[in-house]
């Protein structure tokens, strides 16, 4: 569940005339994309413009493999962002969404037959900051849920540090599963400067088990029982880094879902995100679970090879 915004992509710097690709983007489709693809049946809850952009974008939804039939139409405008990628795939925001239709989501959108009985619910710090009816869903389907999966997404330019720590401190208790980013977001809305500092505060604040993403490194895992270490995959190229960390908890919340134990679901979501990059934009490339799961066997068996050899 959260905002689906228009994105309007160049690998040019920003100015008139400037070659523009368009596409359907937002970290809720990137997740309910990667998640579709990893196996899992996938309802997505947003609100789109009641006209003819709001059907194109529906259109891309169902292309994704996703089911449209939580999706909401409201006359209003569809938000939007501007990215520019560098060749290394760094990206450069600019955003025009402050009113969109998007942000208009509420706890009366949230169906509790449906969201009670899904296999998880995802959601993120971004339809929290759109506003404050948003955060309100966000808060009643995390209610509703057997697993709440929270990734904070911490976006400065769209919320303060006091507001983004205070929804995580809300929506801990009821996670089933939260997944910070390190050092930017562990360090600015926990305080915290180690992954292992991360755990153990979001652990006190309730959460069931944390996966602290560490960008190229790898990943943290903590059940609580068992805390496992898992390293990142490299990718085969970069060409645009949008929606890596959404392919990850996108894929990582599928396959729990279908039955992977964390490790190994968190190993999927290594793999899809370590792909994802090679495509322009949010859902440019989003990997079928056969590329996903082919992609983390050989990663498996080239780290296996360099350590028979070295020993």
């Amino acid at each position: 569940m959260g905002e689906i915004l228009v994105e309007v992509a160049t690998d040019q710097p920003f100015g008139h005339g400037v070659p523009a690709q368009l596409g359907i983007s937002g970290d809720a489709l990137n997740v309910a994309a990667a998640a579709a693809a990893a196996g899992a049946r996938v309802g997505l809850l947003s609100v789109l413009t009641d006209d003819d952009l709001g059907q194109a974008i529906a259109g891309r939804i169902a292309e994704l493999g996703i089911s449209t039939r939580l999706l909401k139409f409201r006359r209003g405008q569809q938000g939007v962002y501007l990215v520019h990628s560098d060749p290394d795939g760094e990206r450069e925001f600019s955003y025009a969404r402050s009113g969109s239709v998007g942000s208009t989501l509420g706890p009366d959108d949230v169906d509790p037959t449906v969201f009670s009985s899904a296999g998880a619910v995802v959601a993120g710090g971004i339809a929290c900051a759109i506003s404050t009816t948003a955060r309100a869903a966000v808060v009643k389907a995390a209610s509703l849920a057997a697993r709440f999966v929270y990734d904070p997404n911490f976006r400065p330019r769209l919320t303060t540090v006091a507001d983004a720590a205070a929804a995580l401190t809300e929506l801990a208790p009821l996670a089933f599963m939260v997944t910070p980013s390190f050092p930017g977001e562990t360090a600015a809305l926990l305080g915290v400067s180690t992954p292992s500092e991360a755990v153990a505060t979001l652990r006190s604040l309730g959460a069931a088990n944390v996966a602290v993403t560490c960008g190229a490194k790898g990943v943290q895992l903590d059940s609580g029982v068992d805390s496992v270490w898992v390293p990142a995959i490299p990718a085969p190229a970069v060409v645009d880094q949008t929606g890596a960390g959404d392919a990850f908890v996108g894929t990582l919340t599928a396959r729990l879902v279908l039955g992977d134990d964390l490790p190994t679901a968190a190993r999927y979501g290594a793999a899809a995100s370590s792909l994802v990059v090679g495509g322009k934009g949010g859902t440019g490339f989003i990997p079928t679970f056969e590329q996903t799961r082919a992609h983390a066997a050989a990663s498996a068996h080239a780290v296996e090879g360099a350590v028979s050899s070295h020993s």
